[in-house]
């Protein structure tokens, strides 16, 4: 009964006019799929920033960065993450600048890949400062979607509706990470969305937004 009430809070959203920006979402992270490996490497620089900070925050750095992701020294680029006010300018710059290696061959890396739980296994082992949810962030915006975002939004809400009990440390292990996810990928076949299109529902639920 509990999975049923969210089930059918999923359902009447998927009904709401937000349906539609939603889609609209979906299709912008689908068409990641023709972009170039340096675009795809600003938007994992994108979710690297947004590890405890902001998504909007993010947004507005990677908005004003642009190619400086890929081309500043990491000290001009830890002056200018200041300057945008982010919480950690020297050690998001250090990640972004040693990501760097990756920056030409990151897209043939993921399409390498069978499926989207070894594409975030590769990124998690790889991409230092990515863990699981800002991986699983990265490749649903890249047009990856059969992975979770599970963030204290999501957490909070499952642990609304008892189907989880509220983990005592944000940072969440990843046996506990894939138990969650295993809960939403049930509520996604239930719902028929993907994992990355469920995310938005219930972010907007929580939030009243849909970011990226």
């Amino acid at each position: 009964m509990k999975f049923q009430t969210l089930i059918s809070l999923v359902s009447s959203l998927k009904t709401h006019p937000i349906k539609k920006t939603i889609d609209a979402r979906m299709f912008e992270f689908q068409k990641f799929q023709k972009a170039s490996s340096p675009e795809i490497f600003n938007e994992l620089c994108f979710c690297l920033l947004t590890a405890n900070f902001s998504a909007q925050g993010g947004i507005k750095i990677q908005n004003a960065i642009g190619d400086g992701f890929s081309q500043l020294s990491e000290k001009a680029l830890a002056k200018k993450l200041a300057e945008l006010g982010h919480r950690f300018p020297n050690m998001r710059a250090k990640f972004i600048y040693e990501a760097r290696q990756h920056k030409d061959s990151i897209k043939e890396t993921m399409n390498y890949h069978d499926d989207d739980l070894q594409r975030r296994e590769w990124l998690v082992k790889n991409i230092k400062g990515l863990g699981m949810k800002e991986s699983s962030h990265f490749l649903r915006n890249i047009g990856f979607s059969d992975v979770a975002i599970i963030d204290f939004h999501i957490v909070d809400i499952l642990a609304e509706h008892e189907l989880i009990d509220k983990p005592k440390n944000k940072s969440l292990s990843s046996k506990t990470y894939l138990e969650i996810e295993n809960i939403l990928r049930e509520l996604a076949e239930k719902t028929q969305t993907s994992l990355g299109e469920l995310d938005l529902y219930l972010w907007f639920n929580e939030t009243g937004t849909v970011l990226k």
